[in-house]
């Protein structure tokens, strides 16, 4: 099992609509994150500066470098570029974190 780690940003005043948004995950998109190997995904929001951290667990034949291709995926970044810091195609601006501990 890989693990995969990043970070994003959340605009200011926008911390319960992010988490409403995320409550409410389309289930579509849900399955096309499941279905590329994606499992035991979590986000973290540290609330004095709207940091978020992702985690999730990655099987070893995962397809998950190819969800950015997929429209599903566009239209959620579509759907939540007007509460986070994104890219000019609207994907969240993210940046991918070294795991230097783990402990099983």
């Amino acid at each position: 099992m890989l693990i995969n780690a990043l970070k994003m940003q959340l605009k200011k005043g926008f911390e319960k609509e992010y988490k409403k948004r995320h409550d409410e995950i389309w289930p579509e998109l849900k399955k096309e994150i499941s279905d590329a190997g994606v499992s035991d995904y979590s986000i973290f929001l540290d609330e004095e500066t709207l940091t978020l951290f992702a985690v999730q667990k990655l099987t070893e034949n995962n397809t998950a470098d190819r969800l950015p291709q997929t429209e599903i995926l566009k239209k959620w970044w579509k759907y939540m570029a007007d509460i986070m810091e994104t890219n000019p195609d609207n994907s969240p601006v993210c940046k991918t974190l070294k795991q230097v501990f783990r402990m099983d």
